[in-house]
């Protein structure tokens, strides 16, 4: 008898890189646009023997979530072809994870237990959106349905069980505390703060520049009519895509987190910025993947230059006070992987009573 099509086996996997196993500068080369995220989806479906698949790309992670048409695990040669755009191998950087440990995996990615910034909550809106537009292309079936469904409802016992959430701070908060930071004790307080994008992870960015104390906020985007939203949002002034090194020159603090393929700001743009600042610093930070800025802009005399990456070290020290709500954690992600292992369970026993029945009837 074949496999029940329920069973939480070998078959079910995630694969994929994420900012412990890869640098950005590999993260960014299989970042895809999202508008292109589907084909590529379903591309890797088919080249990879894939019946399920969902696809979750981020800053800090690129994750393929499938179930094996057949054969007892996924061809990682097959799936990496597909997103890796003229890389190198990529075995030093990929991780891979089956059954179970692929399960609890998942778990503690949308729960934020697995991010950069531990807690975070805005990755669980991103599992969230990636399930929900594989499943409206029809890419998911009845185990990553169940999977991610509990996935979700897990994340949201995290936050709701313990203070894990509360103290928790998303990449945007993190890049505001490093300019901060850099800044000295003066902080964000009456300086000018260009924001370069005007999607989700800018939005978070303002936010905490508000909480922050008070800075000029300038924000420039392709899309002038976006960027003067997200402006009117923080009480600041939009200016046009063409005009953002303009505006450059009198900033403190550039963030930068546009959905580019390309580098956005490049070495020779920073430097023809900095000849018109004199002896006056210029902080930064790109949280975007792929990347925006040039790194050769960090090598200017006066230019401080700090990418999603380097933003991981201040992270760290947090770590510590989370040890006992971390015990809390672990213990929510294992008791919601019980259950769904017992819901798995009990449907493969129903689904082969169901054969054994058919069976016999055919006999008769």
């Amino acid at each position: 008898m074949e496999p029940s099509s329920f069973a939480l086996d070998s078959r079910f996997f995630v694969a994929g890189v994420n900012y412990r196993t890869a640098p950005v500068q590999v993260r960014e080369r299989m970042a895809i646009a999202h508008p292109d995220r589907i084909e590529v989806s379903r591309m890797l479906q088919l080249k990879a023997g894939l019946s399920e698949v969902v696809v979750l790309w981020t800053c800090n992670r690129v994750e393929i979530y499938g179930v094996v048409s057949r054969g007892a695990g996924p061809d990682l040669n097959s799936i990496f072809a597909c997103l890796a755009r003229e890389m190198p191998d990529l075995s030093a950087h990929v991780y891979c994870h089956q059954g179970e440990d692929a399960l609890k995996h998942l778990f503690t990615v949308a729960s934020g237990l697995d991010s950069m910034v531990l807690g975070e909550t805005q990755i669980t809106g991103q599992v969230k959106d990636a399930y929900e537009a594989a499943r409206e292309a029809k890419l998911v079936g009845k185990v990553l349905n169940s999977v991610f469904q509990t996935a979700l409802r897990t994340a949201k016992a995290v936050r709701t069980q313990t203070s894990i959430g509360q103290g928790a701070r998303s990449v945007g908060g993190v890049a505001v505390a490093h300019a901060r930071e850099v800044l000295g004790t003066t902080g964000l307080n009456k300086h000018s703060v260009l924001m370069i994008g005007a999607g989700e992870m800018a939005s978070c960015c303002l936010l905490h520049l508000q909480k922050k104390g008070e800075c000029a906020v300038v924000v420039a985007n392709r899309s002038i009519e976006r960027a003067e939203k997200l402006a009117d949002e923080f009480h600041g002034t939009a200016v046009p895509f063409d005009q953002m090194f303009e505006a450059m020159k009198k900033a403190d603090v550039v963030i930068s987190s546009t959905g580019s393929s390309e580098t956005v700001i490049n070495g020779a743009d920073v430097e023809a910025v900095m000849q018109s600042r004199k002896d006056h610093p210029l902080v930064l930070i790109d949280i975007a993947v792929p990347r925006d800025i040039d790194p050769e802009a960090g090598k200017i005399d006066g230019v401080h230059l700090h990418d999603i990456d380097a933003l991981e070290t201040s992270v760290q020290q947090t770590m510590g006070r989370w040890e006992k709500d971390l015990a809390v954690c672990e213990e929510i992600v294992e008791r919601e992987m019980e259950n769904l292992q017992l819901q798995f369970e009990r449907r493969a026993v129903a689904q082969n009573a169901y054969h054994d029945r058919a069976a016999v009837a055919q006999a008769v």
